[in-house]
């Protein structure tokens, strides 16, 4: 009878965990698809398999010349020299789209993520969050693929179609917030007036370098300062009147940390925060900016570019 118990034990528990081993072994991988380009970003489309992304996703990118010389094989170690990546387990918190609140995709679930625009998010981790570029370099092809993430954590499907892109280039229009924070020296004003509040130019620098930690006010604030002082460098205002104007009445006499001690909710600031990062990435705003589309191209191609 003890014999019995031991093996109806042991049917049990390979019950509970082979199907966890066959559901890590058959997770399908997502689809890729780029949605737009900015200065300093790639927009891409996340689509999650039949059997979802139950633990979230990683995607992995890199520069042409590095993915060309790797024969076009991504590698297994994240530590591969060349490598960028980044791993989606948690809830965004700044780029928000209407129903979605976490990493986690349910069967053909699609989200929008964005490379170059992580160094605010939350819920993520990366070895590589800040801008691909920012306006004023030379753009650069990225090749992108992606995996998800097992219910277990330890696991991940097979890549995801691979993708590319080019970051754009700026003609006199738009530079991205890394731009601004790092060439104070080509700032075409020294204060600014966000809400109700003026700024000098060390204040405005300080709110730049301020992480957001979940504070809507500082996410939306660094949008903002990079919006006007491209306007003020002469960037055509129209597509972001509005957005601006929406922007200074909610934020009000809020003072911007780490100037002050302001906050909002990240949920009320997102939509106007995005508007101003696609002006500022050039996706939206002056039509004379370089818009480099993406490319679809042969292996012979591409040994023959980046020879």
């Amino acid at each position: 009878m003890r014999i019995r118990r031991t093996a109806i034990g042991i049917a049990a528990l390979l019950a509970t965990i082979l199907p966890l081993t066959v559901f890590a072994q058959t997770l399908d991988a997502p689809t890729l698809r780029v949605e737009a380009r900015g200065h300093g970003k790639l927009v891409l489309e996340v689509t999650a398999g039949a059997s979802g992304a139950p633990d979230g996703f990683a995607l992995y990118w890199m520069k042409g010349q590095d993915f060309v010389a790797r024969a076009m094989q991504w590698p297994t170690d994240p530590a591969a020299p060349g490598l960028r990546w980044a791993f989606f387990t948690g809830a965004p918190s700044l780029n928000l789209e209407a129903g979605t609140r976490s990493f986690r995709l349910s069967p053909h679930q699609s989200i929008h993520v964005e490379i170059g625009d992580l160094d605010l998010e939350t819920g993520l981790t990366s070895n590589s969050p800040g801008e691909l570029g920012d306006g004023a370099t030379p753009p650069v092809e990225w090749f992108v693929t992606s995996y998800a993430l097992d219910a277990s954590g330890d696991g991940r499907s097979p890549l995801s179609n691979t993708v590319s892109g080019l970051n754009t280039s700026s003609e006199n229009c738009t530079y991205t917030i890394g731009y601004w924070k790092n060439h104070p020296q080509a700032w075409p004003v020294s204060s600014l007036v966000l809400g109700d509040v003026a700024y000098d130019k060390e204040q405005l620098l300080a709110i730049l370098r301020t992480a957001v930690k979940g504070n809507g006010l500082v996410s939306l604030a660094h949008q903002l300062i990079a919006a006007r002082l491209n306007i003020a460098n002469g960037a055509a205002p129209g597509a972001v009147d509005a957005t601006i104007a929406a922007a200074d009445a909610q934020i009000g006499a809020l003072v911007v940390p780490s100037v002050g001690t302001g906050y909002l909710a990240p949920s009320s600031t997102s939509a106007k925060t995005q508007v101003l990062d696609d002006f500022n990435n050039g996706l939206i705003g002056p039509g004379h900016c370089g818009i480099v589309p993406v490319r679809s191209a042969t292996w012979g191609s591409l040994k023959t570019r980046y020879r």
